[in-house]
């Protein structure tokens, strides 16, 4: 069998997000030269995705850079690019720390169409965000008392909220109501169906970077294009759909141009490529989903039971445009309170029903000269994966009546909307992953360990994972995708010897 070097070595890499793109970037810089990249759908970018509402350029997937500062490797990448306005860049935003939460003047609505003012919420806000804190410690610090936030949070709430308020009990009702909005706030934050799915001692494990969060003026796909233009026109092969990777496959392996090749592709549509290295870069719902059919042989058990434990849920956006906005002028952030909800749960009891109970925040896209009056709301989990399956006009219709019975004015009527819909995406399955109860970081690095396993007397290194599924230290970012797509581009490179100027093979 003739030994490949790195520069016909044959790489493939599933998924054109973010992460992909990222690997084909590196790979290419280090002088391997046939690098490919299998893309399901028919566009690039995969969760970051932009769309229009009208005139307006909406953010349908991912939405801001979280921690836009130097360690930001997407930061870095947006200000190269010149995608960020001057106060994005500013030293003083990159100093800035938020500690992962957003800073938002908020206005807050209830059932009753009251507004509620500074003094009412601030304190609230302020004790609940102490819960949220004090849970991210038990990573560090081990002996969590409960296996999850959200029983963590909900417990301590009901337990310190009578002395908290003791000389004003005549408004623990609509403070208690507050902090079930805040936590279904958290649900959209982690991307989880409820917090009492969240394992509190892996909680504390998201490092966030300095930096006031955000946006693209010109789309987050923006930088997709940009990214795009340093590859090769010819790199991406669209709309084909990967059916099974067919690894170690050295029984009747494919033969090209007397090179034998120890993996195999098989796409939807028949066809199949040979290669020497495969990194999956799929989302964890997909890998969820096709666990069992994605790979042959198929997954060791230990890659399997880290799967099953990471938790991948759904949360989606609601974009509303307005004639007239009917929030104050400052505002940033809208926050509905049910106020027969004082009984902290963070799930409804009728999801058919009732799913709308869930969308309790709306974000106000700023600046208004770039936006018009435009609403983005947000809802998470099954609540969100139902309403999915609604018509556009019924959505429409249930949030036109939220928001009329919380502001009490009964013309408030959105002129425009769009929604995104990620649940039922064949090839996302959710949004984005969530550390579960039972789930440690442990698990994380399981799922990045490319295949075959340390210890096997199978060729190295053959499947390599990456994605926002596969990084530590910045798990479910943005920015943990691209550099797990760095990092298995990287880990490719070393087995690879620089020899007379160019790669001989290791393997």
């Amino acid at each position: 069998m003739a030994l490949h070097s790195a520069h016909d070595s044959q790489i493939f890499i599933i998924g054109c997000g973010i992460s992909g793109i990222g690997a084909a970037q590196k790979l290419l810089k280090h002088g391997f030269h046939n690098v490919h990249i299998i893309e399901a759908t028919a566009r690039s970018g995969g969760r970051i995705r932009t769309g229009n509402l009208g005139d307006n350029i909406v953010e349908i997937g991912a939405n801001w850079i979280h921690g836009p500062s130097k360690e930001n490797p997407v930061f870095r990448l947006a200000c190269d690019y010149q995608l960020l306005d001057k106060e994005s860049m500013s030293e003083e935003n990159q100093a800035i720390e938020i500690g992962g939460h957003l800073l938002f003047v908020p206005n807050w609505f209830t059932s009753s169409g009251r507004k509620l003012g500074p003094e009412t919420t601030g304190p609230v806000v302020e004790f609940f965000m102490n819960l949220l804190e004090r849970s991210q410690q038990f990573h560090d610090s081990g002996g969590e008392p409960l296996p999850s936030v959200g029983e963590f949070v909900k417990a301590e709430a009901e337990r310190l909220a009578p002395e908290e308020w003791k000389e004003d009990q005549g408004n623990t009702a609509i403070r208690m109501a507050m902090i079930n909005t805040l936590l279904k706030r958290e649900c959209c934050v982690s991307g989880t169906h409820t917090m009492d799915d969240v394992g509190l001692g892996a909680f504390g494990m998201y490092k966030t970077l300095p930096g006031l969060d955000c946006t693209f003026p010109g789309g987050y796909e923006g930088l997709i294009d940009h990214m795009m233009k340093e590859l090769p026109n010819d790199i991406v092969l669209y709309n084909k759909p990967v059916k099974c990777i067919h690894w170690n496959y050295t029984k009747n392996g494919p033969d090209t141009k007397g090179m034998l090749f120890p993996i195999m592709i098989e796409c939807v549509n028949g066809e199949t490529f040979a290669a020497d290295h495969v990194i999956v870069t799929v989302p964890l719902g997909y890998l969820k989903k096709h666990q069992n059919t994605l790979l042959s042989p198929s997954l060791p058990l230990q890659k399997l039971h880290s799967i099953q434990r990471m938790g991948f849920g759904t949360n989606n956006k609601i974009f509303l445009e307005f004639e007239q906005p009917f929030w104050d002028e400052d505002c940033e952030l809208i926050y509905l309170v049910w106020e027969d909800e004082t009984h902290l749960t963070d799930v409804v009891s009728d999801v058919k029903m009732s799913w709308i109970r869930k969308l309790i925040r709306f974000t106000v896209l700023k600046p208004t000269e770039r936006y018009g009056h435009v609403l983005c709301g947000w809802i998470a989990g099954r609540e969100s994966e139902y309403m999915e399956t609604l018509s556009e006009f019924e959505v429409l219709h249930s949030v036109t009546q939220l928001l009329r019975l919380f502001t009490g004015n009964p013309t408030i009527t959105p002129r425009k909307i769009l929604r995104s819909q990620w649940f039922h995406d064949p090839y996302s399955c959710g949004s984005y992953t969530y550390v579960a109860k039972g789930c440690s970081e442990y698990d994380i690095d399981n799922l990045a360990e490319p295949l075959p396993l340390k210890g096997s007397n199978s060729k190295p290194l053959q499947v390599l994972f990456a994605g926002e599924a596969t990084h530590r230290s910045f798990f479910s970012t943005v920015h943990g995708a691209l550099l797990s797509g760095w990092r298995e581009a990287e880990r490719l490179v070393s087995h690879y010897t620089p020899a007379s100027g160019s790669f001989s093979s290791k393997l």
